[in-house]
């Protein structure tokens, strides 16, 4: 135990009425929506990295954050593994996920990372065990260190991917100990910043043969979760592999993956993308990708990925509209991929900037779920695509262009435009938001 969270309570259920700052206002796990309970469609997970390893710095200043466990030893390490569980109690959150660097310190040698990372997790499983917590993913970082500023898997010196794979495996093999219902794959330098240096085709080959390697290895040790791979834009690099959906998928493809892996997909990485966060998860659904999600926002003033809490109702209505649509998380669920702001000190700001996240999410799910039991919005998208349905329609796919040039002169077709009716929609987004 620690005394970092003292005299915080355990956050429950009061209702929309409440004026407890320290209590949900629509988050009530126990809430059934469309016959299943609010929990288990959210599936809620706090993000080790940004809770418990981030200290407060950005790209013009350092350090900000106080705290007790911020140090490189593996009491340090205990520490902060206490104060994380705490805080997934206090918030009753189900699930946690965290990189191997957020849970233990960094040695030199590979073999002492992956014996405190094996240490970290035995700890973690006796807390999992008292708690209840589970592990919604776990993965390895092969960004933050120097070794990877040319990336990992695709990186120049095979010594690196080397250390890479390694580094993946005994993740992998945490998180498989621990129960983890996914692990994802992040290449979060797999990109290049000039082409005068870069070699694109060796590079995806090695990008393709690492995930394939991993793929292998979860199937010998019987892993049973889902491998995710996390779609992500330029930053930090010039360009990333893993832009977005569509290239992620082309990838996968490419590659004869597409029946292996699934997408993790954040918000603001969808925004960095040039798309919306509902677009990606559309997409993804439709071409059977869908797997979780990480849950934040950017500053739409600032040109970079500022992970903050959501706190917009509409668009995280929108993003759960797509998720219930695709029939609602198996493996996956909602990761708080979410940091406090700089200036954002005290034990209590980390609390209530889960707990508001937690609510928006429970307005958004059950605004997407009353939007879906309605069925006026799926009424009309049937509707608009309604002569395809046809027989002549079906026949006409299978025709080819002379016969139907054919069908158009004899029956002197002559179509009209009809409207899309975006407003008309968008206004019946509105009722439920």
């Amino acid at each position: 135990m620690t005394d970092f969270f003292n005299d915080i309570p355990q956050i429950r259920y009061e209702g929309p009425d409440t004026d407890n700052e320290f209590a949900f206002r629509h988050y009530n796990p126990d809430e059934m929506v469309m016959g299943k309970r609010m929990e288990d469609h959210l599936r809620l997970a706090v993000a080790y990295w940004h809770s418990f390893a981030w200290e407060g710095g950005d790209p013009f200043g350092g350090r900000t954050f106080d705290r007790p466990w911020f140090g490189d030893t593996m009491d340090h390490a205990k520490i902060k593994a206490d104060a994380a569980f705490e805080l997934f109690g206090i918030l009753g959150q189900p699930f946690f996920c965290f990189h191997d660097v957020d849970v233990r310190p960094e040695f030199d040698s590979l073999a002492d990372n992956i014996s405190a990372l094996d240490e970290i997790a035995d700890y973690f499983g006796g807390k999992m065990e008292q708690t209840g917590t589970k592990l919604l993913w776990g993965t390895a970082n092969l960004f933050s260190h120097r070794r990877f500023m040319s990336g990992a898997a695709t990186n120049p010196d095979p010594d690196v991917f080397a250390w890479s794979a390694a580094t993946i495996k005994g993740c992998l093999d945490a998180t498989h100990r621990l129960g983890g219902a996914n692990y994802v794959m992040w290449g979060g330098r797999e990109g290049y910043e000039t082409l005068l240096n870069t070699d694109l085709g060796r590079e995806a080959e090695q990008m393709a043969r690492m995930l394939s390697m991993v793929i292998d290895y979860k199937h010998k040790i019987g892993f049973k979760g889902q491998i995710l791979i996390e779609p992500k834009p330029q930053e930090p690099t010039k360009h990333q592999y893993d832009f977005d959906v569509a290239t992620c998928y082309g990838f996968l493809k490419r590659f004869g993956l597409e029946d292996e892996v699934r997408l993790n997909i954040e918000q603001g990485h969808a925004i960095l993308a040039g798309h919306s966060f509902e677009h990606e998860l559309a997409l993804a659904a439709s071409l059977g990708m869908l797997g979780s999600i990480d849950m934040n926002r950017n500053d739409y003033q600032s040109g970079w990925d500022t992970d903050q809490f959501p706190n917009n109702t509409p668009e995280v209505a929108l993003a759960y509209y797509e998720v219930l649509r695709a029939g609602g998380f198996t493996t996956g669920g909602t990761n708080f991929d979410a940091k406090l702001r700089r200036q954002s000190l005290d034990p209590e700001d980390l609390v209530l900037a889960h707990v508001g996240g937690m609510d928006v999410c429970a307005r958004g799910l059950k605004a997407a779920a009353a939007m879906i039991e309605d069925g006026t919005l799926e009424a009309w998208r049937a509707e608009r695509y309604a002569g395809w349905d046809t027989d002549s329609a079906r026949q006409m796919l299978q025709s080819d262009l002379a016969s139907i040039d054919k069908r158009v002169r004899d029956e002197d077709l002559r179509p009209e435009p009809r409207s899309g009716r975006q407003e008309r929609l968008e206004n019946i987004v509105n009722r439920f938001v």
